[in-house]
């Protein structure tokens, strides 16, 4: 005679209970991480309704941004919003603006929300923003909708904030790299990277992304280096040479007016 378990209701209203139990405790023992709001002596928080009475150009164009989001309406939220970056206003607003009454974020009050990124300029290949010589809003606009590379910046202008100082790179050339038109960050991670010159990948496996291993013929052994098909020529010794940008054939990676080879 086989004996067969039940859930009865007790069973369950217990057990759900138990349960909620659980997931309450781990939600007040969880450890989380809480972003102190800056502080300005003497000031207090007044909240970004005040900012816009003067600022409302930047007011204006704050409402599409994704900082947008940090901005809470009502009493509790008061220093969440644009004093969550610039410190408490109330010394600003009484004064009718200044300097050196509000803060003017640093690369620290981006950290604080973005830990990533502290980590990313700190690799051998980046940005000189830890030095002091850069700052975020040098390729960010903080205040408006286009402040994400990856998600709401249009390439266009992504690209265009990097040729701003590398204008050598900005061609345009008679013999255009097909992957510039992709974006710097193809190549580049601009944070920081562990290589030279901010790359993604090192040496040619690096280009390799897009020119793919592709056998010219079942039995060949070549190396399509090119994945578009403009060459069947045999790479794999050629590689063995250097980077395909440091063995003398495509040193114009971004671009050649000479040669469709982009050499220089």
């Amino acid at each position: 005679m086989s004996t067969h378990s039940r859930w009865t209701k007790s069973t369950l209203i217990f057990g759900g209970a138990a349960i909620w139990g659980l997931l309450l405790v781990s939600c007040v023992t969880t450890s989380r991480t809480v972003v102190a709001a800056p502080t300005i002596p003497g000031a207090t928080f007044v909240g970004s309704n005040k900012c816009s009475q003067c600022h409302d150009e930047t007011a204006h164009s704050f409402q599409g941004a994704v900082h947008a989001k940090l901005i809470v309406q009502g009493a509790n939220g008061v220093e969440t919003g644009c004093e969550s970056c610039h410190g408490p206003a109330s010394l600003h607003v009484k004064a009718g603006g200044g300097k050196d009454n509000i803060l003017n974020p640093t690369a620290e009050t981006c950290f604080q929300c973005h830990v990533d990124k502290r980590g990313e300029f700190a690799l051998p290949g980046a940005h000189p923003v830890m030095s002091g010589k850069m700052s975020c809003s040098d390729c960010h606009n903080p205040h408006g909708a286009d402040i994400t590379s990856t998600t709401t910046l249009a390439l266009e202008a992504q690209n265009e904030s990097c040729v701003k100082c590398h204008t050598q790179q900005a061609g345009p050339f008679v013999f255009e790299h097909g992957g510039s038109r992709e974006g710097c960050v193809v190549c580049h991670n601009p944070h920081g990277s562990i290589n030279a010159k901010m790359l993604k990948a090192r040496d040619s496996n690096l280009c390799l992304q897009c020119h793919l291993l592709a056998p010219t013929s079942p039995n060949s052994g070549q190396i399509n280096a090119n994945a578009l098909g403009h060459s069947v020529a045999n790479h794999t010794a050629r590689m063995m040479q250097g980077s395909c940008w440091a063995a003398g054939c495509h040193e114009a990676v971004h671009g050649s007016n000479t040669s469709y080879h982009l050499r220089y």
